[in-house]
């Protein structure tokens, strides 16, 4: 980490920076995992000068103490800002080079990382920009961006295309922060660390799978923009899509990043296309007490929209291993609790001996309160035998002292400063997760018989969601 290295940020003035972009740097480098050499450039059209440009920063991220506004300080010595000049064509750029060059001490290398805070319609034309300008000629560059990585598979093919002619795969970074979150790192650990799990994850011993993601708030006033994603592609073709890939994927031969991505998108290419025929989709409707609007109540959500809030949808994978199991993916907004988790239920044991047993489950709570619990028959106490659903339950802060869980950002960002690309999303992965997708989303848009089912805002979904999940196996 001693190298000559910088990290621009493109969209510095934008709320991905602000919310989790500069936390994410300050908490790196109070950590001491930043390079002393590591500087970094806000690169935005938006003027600022270099104090306004701190007291931004300042307003981002955690000074409640003196050994806090220390770090601060000293962080901040690391910073600069160029103001674009959006109708002086590269001349920007080319200060953004000179600036870059200024902190090169003698004739050493020096890495280059630029961060893509933008909207994903200017990736390309300010990636030529970058590489015509910026690239760096004895040191590696790359460029880092966030999803959507298209809007279905022809586009998204599109955009790498276009890409292509100046990055290398091996030169761009695809942020999905749900591979930096702790429990979805901890994963591969569960599954390849404990025979006792590796000997049941069959479709032998599984009876189904439900992975989900839902939110307890609404589009919160961005209606406009979600009516031209949807939850399908803002959540379940990426998250969600992982989340099953790491759940599923054959033990790779190393944690290598090629090897790991490469298992991944092996086993994503033997999951079927989704079909509407096993999909519930949805649309809030303002709640009872109408405290919380509808999604249509918004000003820039038309009023025949038919854009799905909510989703569920089974998909299959193609293999020995999980022939016959179904994967419940679903997602969805203005529901009765914000969470994240994936819960494997192991099928019913035979009535021979015991009576009235659950199912075992074992449940991966991804957000909020990290945890792991496995859910288990016992004997009752008393002198009859009946049987009493227990938990072993590992929830992070109640087993380990003062846990310092990082945020999704950081471990991400350290990965694409050491060039470590196990947690980026490799091309192949993202072209067998839009194969999955693609056809239900065209089904679903182009379809005008087709009507998302209201549900009301705070409730568990559409009316009929308990009865779909059930009849893939599925139980409470």
């Amino acid at each position: 980490m001693g190298q000559n290295s910088v990290i621009v940020l493109l969209g510095a003035s934008g709320n991905l920076a602000a919310k989790k972009l500069y936390p994410a740097l300050f908490n790196l480098h109070r950590r001491g995992l930043l390079s002393d050499k590591l500087k970094i450039i806000g690169f935005d059209p938006t003027p600022m000068r270099h104090d306004d440009f701190v007291g931004h920063m300042k307003s981002c991220v955690d000074q409640s103490s003196p050994e806090l506004e220390d770090h601060f300080k000293a962080f901040c010595e690391r910073c600069s800002y160029i103001t674009i000049n959006q109708d002086a064509g590269d001349d920007s750029f080319v200060e953004l080079r000179k600036r870059m060059e200024s902190f090169i001490e003698g004739d050493k290398a020096q890495n280059r990382h630029f961060y893509l805070a933008l909207p994903p319609n200017i990736y390309v034309a300010v990636s030529e920009q970058l590489r015509r300008n910026c690239y760096s000629e004895k040191g590696d560059s790359q460029i880092i961006i966030e999803k959507p990585f298209g809007h279905d598979l022809e586009s998204s093919v599109e955009l790498h295309k276009k890409l292509e002619p100046n990055w290398k795969e091996s030169e761009i970074f695809r942020i999905d922060h749900y591979l930096g979150k702790e429990m979805v790192k901890n994963i591969l650990t569960l599954r390849f660390g404990n025979p006792m799990f590796g000997a049941l994850w069959d479709c032998n011993h599984i009876d189904n799978i439900q992975i989900s993601m839902t939110e307890d708030i609404g589009t919160e006033g961005r209606g406009g923009y979600f009516d031209d994603v949807g939850i399908i592609r803002d959540v379940m073709q990426n998250h969600l899509t992982q989340l099953m890939a790491l759940t599923t994927m054959e033990r790779p031969g190393s944690f290598s990043a090629e090897d790991l991505r490469q298992e991944k998108a092996r086993v994503l290419r033997l999951v079927p296309p989704l079909e509407t025929k096993h999909t519930l989709a949805g649309q809030f409707v303002k709640s009872g007490d109408g405290k919380h609007p509808g999604y249509k109540d918004d000003d820039d959500v038309p009023e025949d929209s038919r854009c799905a809030t909510f989703c569920a949808s089974v998909a299959y994978v193609r293999n020995a291993r999980w022939e016959g199991v179904p994967f419940i993916l679903k997602s969805g907004k203005a529901l009765s609790e914000s969470k994240t988790e994936i819960r494997i239920q192991l099928k019913d044991t035979t009535d021979a001996m015991l009576k009235d047993t659950n199912h075992n489950q074992l449940i991966i709570r991804i957000q909020p309160h990290e945890a792991v619990r496995l859910k288990m028959n016992a004997k009752q106490p008393g002198l009859e035998l009946r049987t009493v659903e227990t938990e072993l339950d590992l929830t992070y802060k109640q087993t380990v002292e003062d846990p310092d869980i990082p945020e999704a950002y950081e471990a991400l960002l350290l990965d694409a400063f050491k060039g470590d690309y196990s947690e980026s999303v490799s091309e192949q992965e993202l072209e067998a997760s839009w194969k999955i997708f693609t056809p239900l989303l065209h089904e679903l848009e182009g379809n005008k018989d087709i009507q998302p089912a209201p549900y009301v805002y705070g409730s568990e979904g559409p009316d009929g969601l308990e009865d779909f999940v059930a009849s893939y196996q599925f139980q409470k």
